[in-house]
């Protein structure tokens, strides 16, 4: 068999099994606030940025608008965020994070830290694989 074939000799299966592991962590801290945890990685950027185009957010979130799009119904539904076309482009949808959102960020402030407890790296380390997480990330945003 091809050493390049088998799964041991796989980057991308260490990082796809940790990723939804991760996920799959953050489910029981976001269900009480009604947060999957793709909306929760939106309304980090609301909570950052209070008012941001769908271009923009995409791009932050590496997601399509075809993702999207539903998602931010959802959270606009909730009354986390509002969607409106912008005057200046009427292509642009910007989202505007709400008094109700902002309450939200209230109540999630303590997942970061919960979370932390599930990960067993030292914070030098948790730092070193951020630094090469990140250096790939800006590798795919360059492509």
């Amino acid at each position: 068999m091809n050493e390049m074939l088998k799964l041991e000799n796989q980057l991308c299966f260490p990082l796809y099994a940790c990723a939804k592991e991760v996920v799959r962590r953050y489910t029981p801290l976001l269900e009480p606030l009604g947060l999957t945890y793709t909306q929760y990685i939106a309304m980090m950027v609301m909570w950052e940025h209070k008012s941001i185009s769908v271009r923009d957010m995409g791009k932050l979130l590496f997601l399509d608008s075809g993702t999207l799009t539903p998602m931010l119904k959802k959270m606009e539904k909730a009354g986390w965020i509002t969607r409106k076309r912008s005057e200046r482009d009427e292509r642009m949808v910007m989202l505007s994070i709400t008094e109700r959102g902002e309450q939200l960020q209230e109540k999630a402030v303590e997942v970061p830290s919960k979370m932390a407890g599930c990960v067993t790296l030292e914070s030098d380390e948790a730092m070193q694989l951020y630094t090469l997480l990140h250096k790939m990330m800006k590798t795919f945003q360059s492509r």
